[in-house]
């Protein structure tokens, strides 16, 4: 289970950069998301057969990414950076991303989710540099 600031951090946010590689070839794309906190999980929607990150990541479902606070203060810095699997959404998936941007319903989205195996929180309003780690169950930094 995520750490409640962790979660907190995450829920304010609606923007990632997922990254996503094919023959050694990195690629980063930025897609809006919602958030499951029990599985955890982050939802986008995207084209698997028209977007490169989507290709890729159906390829490859190893994903990366990030989620950042933009700001020039340093003391304020706060970011999450995170690897995952990337699979098809859920129906409960699909009713959390729908619920979150139900302007999205008009669109008929394909929607994916990115389960998170590790997760680093970088957070400097608890002091510089501070850092706070998740590993799912089953995986290790390594």
């Amino acid at each position: 289970m995520l750490e409640p600031i962790i979660s907190a951090f995450i829920k304010k946010h609606h923007l990632l950069s997922l990254a996503t590689s094919c023959n050694n070839q990195p690629y980063c794309a930025s897609c809006f998301y919602a958030f499951i906190e029990s599985v955890p999980a982050l939802i986008i929607a995207t084209d698997v057969q028209k977007t490169r990150h989507g290709k890729e990541a159906l390829a490859n479902e190893k994903v990366a990414g990030s989620i950042a606070l933009e700001t020039k203060i340093v003391g304020k810095i706060q970011g999450v950076q995170f690897t995952g699997i990337f699979q098809e959404a859920t129906e409960k998936e699909k009713r959390a991303y729908l619920k979150r941007f139900p302007y999205a319903l008009a669109m008929r989205p394909s929607l994916w989710s990115i389960h998170i195996s590790y997760l680093k929180f970088t957070d400097n309003t608890l002091g510089f540099g501070k850092k706070l780690e998740f590993f799912a169950s089953n995986t290790s930094p390594n």
